[in-house]
């Protein structure tokens, strides 16, 4: 069984056979440490510590938290925690 080149001279993908998807291999056997960059796990992140709630607001009060732009839900946040007297919530370092 011959194999063909993927690309043309023009460096354009041609149009990929069954043989060559019965030749392909799984990522993590090619590039494994590609494919640990691209694990996930489904749901929500472990050790979460905000709680998704339905809260009714006045509709020109969200209106003004919104025009605040991205990231107007953890402006409203800190102003509740302030609102209630609470210490400001810890951010954890992400990576």
């Amino acid at each position: 069984m011959s194999k063909k080149n993927l690309t043309d001279k023009n460096g354009e993908v041609r149009e990929l056979t069954r043989a060559d998807f019965r030749r392909a291999k799984p990522l993590r056997d090619v590039l494994p440490e590609l494919a640990a960059l691209y694990k996930r796990s489904r749901g929500r992140p472990a050790g979460r510590t905000k709680e998704v709630i339905n809260l009714s607001l006045d509709i020109d009060l969200v209106k003004a938290m919104r025009r605040t732009g991205r990231g107007w839900q953890t402006r409203a946040n800190a102003l509740l925690r302030e609102g209630m007297k609470l210490p400001s919530a810890k951010k954890k370092a992400r990576g």
